[in-house]
């Protein structure tokens, strides 16, 4: 009896349980682990590259007191996460990282139960980043098998459809441009920085592993970018990115082998930033924000929604500018870039005029008095640059040509000696070259011309350090795939119908083929002239003329005189 008790009330706990998770959407989640792709190649980068791959042991725990600490604190002081949290994860966690990867359900509990689904989508995109540092950490492994091998790990990826983010780029507008979008990162700069700076170094590490020619090479430019991203939370948040890292602008080389990749990790970058937003904006309710990160997730990982080209994704990568985003992932300065935005400036508010190489945009012809403050340089009409050979030669407006390379005193130089140019002109110079280049279709012109690259190497030798690196950074962005040329196909003609042979005929034979005669029409009857004085009727007209063959006559006969 005590049995059938006990199976009554533990049915009717599972049929209120179902019910009210589809009453409310709630906690019901059919998500579920998988298990990597097996290979050889697992775990050669936590046995080759320790410093760099236990710190992303140490990622995954600031992930998960990040989203913990939000959804069960929703009242706790900004220091919790700003002071306490920051404080435990630099000096503490991040100087000593766990040795193996977390597993985060046991940090983040109540998290962990409120979205499975938002989990389950980092964990396994955080996979695919750990397995292809694997392939490219095993010395074993030639180039161009690690290439397919990557491949691989894409494919089984993409197996996931409920959990893999989209292969297409997504806009600013998904992260930045919601209702409770940027809350996060206004109220926690500091441990917004954080996040930014791990995702930095999760791209980053990439470029020493695929820039390196040999073992130790890769060694050492591991050491150097980890050593970088410590540089960047010492004095926090000074160094750390002012805008979310972004791919292709810390990790070119990585992007132009593995674009699809590239794109991939951009888009979970993008996703970890709205989930804090809708756990960290009160105008969300508790109600309601396991609906806002589930909604969330279905744009991120559909291939229709919020999305843009690769060409847009490019663009929109050099616009917000790789020295906003903490700099690249190599060949980087002693000295951080110097940033050109606020800290935690959105897309859609960037003052692109004063970002190098987009000064003194709104002024130039084909732009709107507003460009500078567009988020999209909609008001430029690229398709009127440098496309036309006598464009490249007009001068631009507002620039006096006249006077460039002559001194103070509008003199030009003596032969032989060194030509300065004015400050002014020089910048303007700087940034026209930079406007140039952030053309597609002009880069892909000067890198396909080596005397225009040897010209622009040239030139660049005599620029300021930071304005060299901006542009050599520029001129290795890799360039989108360019469109295949659309064949337009003719109209497909209509048969014409087969003729009769006709006999062919000489030319003097021609000469006297007619048409077939016609009967001439009768003639009318002539008026009678007034009569002064009577007179003999008129006889009647004469009778139509015969069917004659005109072909044995020369000429046609003349008509009759008509009598008077």
């Amino acid at each position: 009896m005590n049995i059938k008790r006990f199976f009554n009330r533990a049915l009717l706990a599972v049929a209120g349980v179902a019910v009210s998770a589809s009453a409310s959407d709630a906690q019901w989640s059919r998500t579920y682990e998988q298990f990597y792709l097996p290979g050889s190649f697992n775990w050669q980068f936590l046995n080759k590259y320790p410093a760099g791959a236990k710190l992303f042991n140490a990622f995954d725990f600031g992930h998960a007191i990040l989203y913990e600490s939000l959804w069960t604190k929703p009242n706790a002081p900004v220091s919790e996460l700003e002071v306490r949290w920051y404080n435990r994860l630099t000096k503490e966690i991040l100087v000593s990282p766990p040795h193996v990867p977390l597993e985060e359900s046991a940090i983040e509990i109540a998290y962990a139960k409120l979205a499975p689904e938002a989990k389950q989508m980092f964990d396994w995109a955080h996979l695919l980043h750990r397995q292809i540092y694997d392939v490219w950490a095993d010395e074993r492994i030639p180039v161009a098998q690690k290439d397919q091998l990557v491949a691989e790990l894409i494919a089984y990826y993409k197996t996931r459809p409920d959990l893999a983010f989209s292969s297409i780029p997504k806009t600013m507008e998904l992260m930045e441009g919601q209702a409770y979008s940027t809350a996060f990162r206004k109220n926690y700069p500091k441990f917004n920085g954080l996040i930014w700076a791990y995702h930095w170094l999760q791209v980053g590490l990439y470029e020493p592993l695929l820039a390196g020619k040999n073992s130790d090479e890769r060694q050492t430019g591991v050491l150097a970018t980890v050593a970088r991203f410590r540089q960047m939370i010492e004095d926090a948040p000074t160094w750390m990115p002012r805008v979310m890292p972004m791919t292709p602008a810390v990790a070119p080389i990585f992007t132009a082998r593995y674009p699809e990749a590239a794109i991939i990790f951009d888009n979970l970058h993008s996703m970890h930033d709205v989930v804090s937003d809708i756990l960290a904006n009160p105008s969300v309710p508790r109600n309601r924000k396991r609906a806002e990160i589930l909604l969330a997730a279905r744009r991120y990982r559909d291939d229709t929604s919020f999305v843009q080209t690769r060409e847009e994704w490019l663009e929109m990568t050099h616009m917000m500018g790789v020295q906003n985003m903490g700099g690249p992932g190599t060949g980087f300065l002693a000295a951080f870039p110097t940033p050109t935005v606020e800290r935690g400036a959105v897309m859609a508010g960037m003052d692109h005029g004063n970002m190098p190489g987009m000064r003194g945009m709104a002024g130039m012809p084909g732009m709107r008095a507003d460009s500078g403050r567009t988020g999209a340089m909609a008001g430029m009409d690229h398709s009127r640059m440098a496309h036309d050979p006598a464009a490249a030669v007009r001068p631009m407006a507002g620039m006096d040509h006249s006077r460039m390379g002559r001194d103070s005193a509008g003199m030009m130089p003596m032969d032989g000696a060194p030509m300065p140019m004015p400050a002014a002109h020089m910048q303007r110079m700087m940034d026209m070259h930079m406007l140039m280049l952030a053309d597609t279709g002009i880069r892909r012109h000067i890198l396909a011309d080596s005397g225009m690259r040897r010209m622009m190497q040239g030139m660049m030798a005599d620029m300021p350090p930071e304005h060299r690196a901006h542009m050599q950074m520029m001129l290795a962005a890799p360039l989108p795939a360019a469109k295949p040329a659309v064949t337009r196909r003719a109209a497909p003609r209509r048969a014409t119908p087969a003729r009769a042979p006709t006999k062919r005929t000489s030319p003097a034979t021609a000469a006297t083929a007619k048409t077939p005669a016609r009967k001439p029409a009768p003639k009318p009857a002539p008026k009678p002239a007034p009569k002064p004085a009577p007179k003999p009727a008129p006889k009647p007209a004469p009778k139509p003329a015969p069917e004659v063959d005109h072909t044995k006559m020369g000429h046609p006969p003349p008509p009759p005189a008509r009598k008077p």
